[in-house]
């Protein structure tokens, strides 16, 4: 059997570095599930851990030239804790919210990381979750919150006063099926990466259905478990294909553009890794980054668990303010980054 090629060649995008490494505790990141970008530059980035390996759960902070400011939060029930973080977001204030599908609350610290306060409770009425995923602020501060176990999404205040719902289960217009990750773009609406259904929906700021992009597949433009949706200022759509192992990017209709597999390079984290351990880097430069023979199967799953520098359940993505995208890799403990080029038209 072949190896199916899943980069398609294209100037739209340029790879611009690997923020963060592999790390259980401290520095790095230990299976990161969502990354924020602060106004400043500053960048959050939570680690949910494996359920059995709790020490690394935490939030770590850092920039995009790699400067590390610490790290905050652990795994528990109790404030400032988490158990199964999904997802983290930021208000206007640089306050970090952070998203607890296993707890079912939403907890938030001060920008050093202090916590200040948390809200939410399990169910299914309104001002309830079950499985609080993706979240999203638009400009009036209203916080989009996707309910991932009840099928809708779900807006409040900042201080987590319910305002209003929308969506149902169903794999109709504006129907959802285990929401994940969600996107306000104030010109086109609420972007909802509708999970099980494989496409991401387009609604308005009110929860009006507008357009609905993608089916299961794994071709162009096809998507299996999208988890992330981010959309720029033209509208173009960035969506991470978690079940295909790939970064996708649709025009503001919906029109493919670009299918990307990942290039990533050696963050500086993990060169200071290697530097510290000498029999790790040995056996790295030994071995075929590059190789996927002898494979029991050719999936993107086991591609990708082979080639180091393709993604690696890519779960989350994220524009700054100059639109460069952050893609969060879970299984790689890594964010890769890239810009449009700004010599096309």
């Amino acid at each position: 059997m072949t190896t199916k090629e899943f980069v398609t060649k294209s100037d739209f995008l340029v790879y611009e570095c690997t923020l963060g490494a592999a790390g259980m505790t401290d520095k790095g990141f230990f299976f990161p599930v969502d990354t924020a970008i602060g106004k400043a530059g500053k960048i959050y980035v939570v680690s949910r851990s494996h359920e059995a390996n709790g020490p690394g759960i935490r939030i770590t902070a850092m920039s995009y030239h790699h400067d590390y400011y610490g790290a905050f939060a652990s795994v528990g029930e109790g404030d400032g804790q988490f158990t199964w973080p999904t997802s983290i977001t930021l208000d206007s204030e640089g306050q970090v919210y952070v998203s607890d599908e296993y707890n079912q609350n939403i907890s938030i610290f001060d920008s050093e990381g202090n916590f200040l306060r948390k809200w939410g409770h399990e169910g299914s009425s309104k001002g309830q979750f079950d499985g609080p995923a993706g979240m999203s602020f638009d400009r009036k501060e209203i916080l989009y919150v996707s309910d991932h176990r009840n099928h809708r999404v779900q807006k409040y205040s900042k201080n987590g006063d319910y305002l209003a719902s929308f969506g149902s289960y169903g794999d109709g217009n504006g129907q959802l099926n285990l929401p994940w990750g969600i996107t306000v773009n104030e010109r086109r609406g609420v972007y909802v990466a509708d999970w099980r259904n494989n496409r991401i929906q387009r609604f308005t700021l009110e929860g009006e259905f507008v357009a609905t992009y993608g089916k299961y597949g794994d071709g162009d433009g096809e998507l299996n478990r999208p988890s992330s949706v981010a959309v720029d200022g033209d509208g173009y759509m960035f969506i991470a294909d978690w079940g295909n192992e790939r970064v996708q990017v649709l025009d503001p209709e919906g029109e493919f553009v670009l299918s990307l597999r990942g290039e990533a390079t050696l963050s500086p984290w993990g060169e200071e890794f290697l530097g510290s351990n000498p029999d790790e880097r040995r056996a790295r430069s030994e071995a075929d980054l590059d190789s996927v023979v002898n494979l029991r199967s050719q999936t993107p799953h086991q591609i990708s668990s082979h080639i180091e520098k393709y993604f690696w359940s890519p779960i989350s993505i994220k524009l700054d303010e100059d639109e460069k995208i952050y893609v969060t890799e879970r299984n790689r403990h890594r964010l890769q980054v890239y810009r449009k080029n700004s010599t096309l038209g």
